[in-house]
């Protein structure tokens, strides 16, 4: 098992260098120039020249890239071109924001897809599978910033049940007040995540029903019950724990769209001012720490499918043995 983490890691070393490389040339070749954001009509050449070289915009791409790359081992992202202010303090200031957001519609898909997708199974081609195998399409096609628009006119502008944007009202921090502003961007953030994890669960539970084991333990007198939960589960989640470490990054990247449309004070709002400023140090944060985050979200499915599954221990043991 150690040996496998330490491999696991090392492998992070090249992926996360040649995302870092075309991270660099994208963001650094995309048209425009952030010295405009700086520049006045009065300005002289010679100012100019010194407003790009304290920018660090000064040099060649290569020099810039060896540049930031030199700062970044040594734990300095760099500063905003923007507000001055460090990327990586910046970053790790609306982190927790982004991460509560992130971790609550995480669980909310799974809280909602594992009983949908084991009724959807168990009840193959009859109307409850029908009904959820439709609505999984529809969460799966629904754009997330129009579902987002929807909450926020039905439940803030007409009902006025939940607030339409913020983390907190005007002079509340505590904890009722966060939850219903967690509501709706959470809900928003986890449909395309149940409607495909709901799917996932369906179609393994079938494939599970249809096995020698649960015929053997329907013979010995085992309830529908037991068989669903004590067996049929934990096989149908197995594939599904990877998927969920894949769609890591993903939400991430969904909280660009969504914390914008419900002005939640995370990592996505952050971002897309950084986009929208041209401010390359910023931009290349997020990317890395996204390209992270798939990367750990990877390894921690990984290792849950290793806890899971047996099977995969007595595997590594014969390779080793």
């Amino acid at each position: 098992m150690s040996n496998y983490l330490v491999k696991r890691f090392l492998q992070l070393i090249p992926v996360l260098l040649l995302v870092s490389i075309f991270s660099f040339l994208i963001v650094h070749f995309a048209p425009g120039d952030p010295l405009n954001m700086y520049m006045r009509p009065d300005m002289t050449q010679e100012e100019m020249d010194t407003l790009r070289v304290n920018l660090g915009l000064d040099g060649t791409i290569v020099d810039q890239y060896f540049a930031w790359l030199g700062n970044v081992f040594h734990g300095n992202l760099g500063n905003s071109l923007i507000t001055q202010q460090p990327v990586a303090g910046r970053i790790l200031e609306v982190l927790p924001n982004t991460v509560l957001l992130m971790g609550t519609s995480l669980v909310l898909s799974f809280v909602i897809s594992i009983p949908l997708g084991l009724i959807a199974g168990l009840k193959k081609n009859k109307l409850a599978d029908q009904l959820i195998s439709f609505f999984s399409y529809v969460g799966i096609s629904i754009p997330s910033f129009w579902f987002g628009l929807l909450l926020i006119i039905v439940f803030s502008l007409l009902l006025h049940l939940l607030p339409g944007s913020g983390m907190h009202e005007i002079g509340r921090s505590d904890l009722p007040d966060l939850i219903r502003h967690l509501i709706m961007p959470s809900l928003v953030l986890s449909v395309g995540n149940v409607a495909t994890f709901t799917r996932y669960i369906r179609s393994n539970t079938i494939s599970q029903l249809e096995e020698e084991y649960v015929l053997t333990a329907k013979s010995k007198g085992a309830t529908q019950k037991h068989i669903l939960f004590g067996h049929v589960l934990k096989n149908c989640l197995l594939p599904v724990i990877t998927l969920a470490g894949m769609h890591f990054a993903s939400l991430v990247t969904g909280s660009f769209i969504v914390e914008s449309v419900f002005g939640w004070p995370g990592m996505g709002t952050l971002g897309m001012s950084a986009i929208n400023n041209r401010d390359y140090p910023m931009i290349m944060g997020f990317t890395m720490l996204s390209c992270l985050l798939l990367i750990i979200g990877n390894l921690v499915a990984d290792l849950l499918y290793y806890v899971a599954d047996p099977r995969i221990k007595s595997g590594l043991k014969e390779v080793r043995g």
